[in-house]
């Protein structure tokens, strides 16, 4: 695993603990990134399951302002706190350990608790089984961001096993790519009806 581009290219990063999660190849970062470009200078980014932290510190590296992690495993949780120190990120960074459904909740309901910043761009890359096992969180964690946390312009990046569906309320696909067995899915906020 490794930074692709920008001021830390080529940099290492530490891997995941254990095989639960699934690290992103280098052709389909770069092909995601390549789309994202436009978007990523200034930028304010949400990486949802985190883990070690591969999409967010690729945005910081590419010029992102700011990027929240979101990641519930401990170890993991260690490791990314090592890539960030690593690189040297620690200012330009946050990490919410623990369960992120809650935490946007909680963002709603008491939003100055949370420290919320919002969001230009959302990785959502849960494990595969969650579209399974945790639709309902899902969609109500995409309700969440629609109604607090996103711009019209926002871009959401919803990567799953391609074999899987999940509609994610208030957001639109623009764009579709699948690698292999993954499916990266570009969403925007629905336009608000008068």
């Amino acid at each position: 695993m490794r930074i692709i581009a920008g001021d830390l290219g080529g940099r290492k990063l530490i891997p995941p603990p254990s095989d639960a999660t699934r690290p992103i190849t280098d052709r389909a970062k770069q092909s995601l990134f390549d789309i994202l470009a436009p978007t990523i200078e200034g930028s304010l980014v949400y990486d949802c399951f985190a883990g070690t932290g591969s999409l967010g510190l690729e945005s910081l590296s590419r010029g992102a302002k700011f990027v929240t992690f979101f990641e519930a495993d401990r170890p993991t949780v260690a490791k990314l706190n090592q890539n960030i120190m690593t690189l040297k990120l620690s200012e330009r960074c946050r990490i919410v350990q623990g369960d992120l459904f809650k935490w946007f909740a909680l963002s709603i309901t008491r939003p100055t608790s949370t420290e919320a910043t919002g969001a230009d761009i959302v990785f959502l890359d849960p494990p595969y089984r969650f579209l399974n096992q945790h639709s309902d969180e899902l969609l109500q964690l995409s309700l969440h961001l629609t109604h607090g946390h996103l711009k019209p312009e926002s871009i959401v990046v919803f990567r799953h096993d391609g074999k899987d569906e999940l509609e994610l309320p208030n957001l639109a696909r623009f764009d579709l790519r699948e690698y292999g067995d993954m499916t990266i899915e570009f969403l925007r906020p629905h336009p608000q009806s008068p």
